[in-house]
């Protein structure tokens, strides 16, 4: 007669823990293949294309581009366009650095002072994400002209001279670039001020610290990874932003994204604009590298 074997041999339950083992081990490559592939055919593939179109050389009256391996574009288009580099680097560090000074009382306010209504506040501070980013330049284009409601009620009042003006100069530019890119650098001051356990507070005022003291020591030191994650999403987008600078500044303010578009849309050399993206590209990895560096990857995955 045929010997039944019990549910609970050991033999049936290794099989079952080596099976259910392999399906954790599995599970997770799963469930982030789809990510994967849009990471692949989204990210990966165009910055390859990127970087091989780099090493090409085009004609710009053909649009026809052969592939040279011509390692010496990189650094001689960069020399060529050094100037407008400098030009961006001092715009976006320079709108950066307005919109943490603007955006950290508004952030500490929300985040200790908002109650009840701080999700109703955060809604109000996205609003202008909700409209059209050209649009939202073109209206500030409105607001900075001479006919615009400041200049020219200043210029009514007699507060200005006539001739004073704002469009097509960097004060314009780093004006847009300000306002543009305000929320990505309060939201994440926001998180980092949230984050802060009220109960640290109440410790340093209970050893008679001031409110002066309170911030200085103890709210300003925990809010540093919110500041530098604000920092670089503010400052790598302000740095290859060219939407500004068309529509607000003038043809002696020219930033380095304008130039990029220009190489593609206008002079056809895409291996030109393809080696001022790398540029661009290498900046931006250098601030993510330097971020995770010091302050730890665990922690841009919350602000980033």
């Amino acid at each position: 007669m045929e010997q039944l074997v019990p549910t609970d041999h050991p033999g049936s339950l290794n099989k079952r823990r080596s099976g259910g083992s392999f399906a954790k081990k599995i599970a997770p490559y799963v469930l982030s293949l789809p990510a994967g592939v849009w990471l692949v055919l989204l990210f990966i593939v165009p910055l390859g294309s990127m970087l091989i179109m780099s090493l090409e050389t085009c004609s710009p009256a053909s649009g026809a581009c052969v592939m040279t391996w011509h390692w010496g574009e990189l650094p001689s288009i960069v020399n060529l366009y050094r100037g407008q580099f400098f030009t961006s680097l001092y715009f976006a560090a320079l709108a950066t650095l307005f919109d943490l000074i603007i955006s950290f009382p508004i952030a500490y306010w929300i985040a200790f002072r908002g109650g009840r209504r701080k999700n109703f506040f955060l809604l109000m501070l996205l609003v202008p994400f909700f409209v059209s980013f050209v649009i939202r330049t073109i209206v500030w284009e409105f607001v900075l002209s001479n006919n615009g409601v400041v200049l020219h009620t200043l210029k009514h009042l007699h507060l200005m001279p006539q001739g004073f003006h704002v469009l097509g100069t960097g004060v314009a530019v780093v004006a847009g670039l300000a306002y543009n890119y305000l929320p990505f650098t309060a939201l994440p001051l926001y998180v980092a001020l949230e984050r802060i356990d009220q109960r640290v507070l109440e410790a340093a005022y209970d050893l008679y610290a001031s409110k002066r003291v309170g911030f200085m020591k103890v709210i300003l030191p925990l809010t540093v990874p919110g500041i530098y994650a604000a920092f670089l999403l503010t400052f790598i987008p302000a740095f290859g932003d060219y939407v500004n600078q068309e529509i607000l500044g003038g043809t002696a303010n020219t930033m380095i994204g304008t130039v990029i578009q220009n190489e593609y849309t206008s002079a056809g050399d895409y291996a030109g604009g393809a080696s001022l993206s790398l540029v661009l590209l290498a900046v931006s990895l250098v601030g993510i590298f330097l971020y995770a560096r010091v302050l730890g990857s665990r922690t841009i995955e919350q602000y980033l």
